[in-house]
């Protein structure tokens, strides 16, 4: 049994999570590019999702200051 294999994706909010690789992406949904196991695409997020607050937030909360 292969190993089901993942990409990550991106929201308009540069949120991030796994999508099936070849399944259709939900709308506001883009694929970064990266694509590996689950535990390849964890580490991916990992490394690249450093502020969790949503793209809108953290607008607000820099033109606030």
């Amino acid at each position: 049994m292969s190993e089901t294999r993942l990409r990550v994706v991106m929201n308009d909010e540069e949120q991030y999570s796994v999508w099936a690789e070849g399944r259709e992406l939900p709308l506001g949904w883009t694929a970064t590019g990266f694509t590996g196991t689950r535990e390849e695409c964890l580490a991916e997020i990992e490394s690249v999702w450093t502020d969790m607050r949503p793209r809108s937030v953290r607008l607000a909360l820099d033109g606030a200051a």
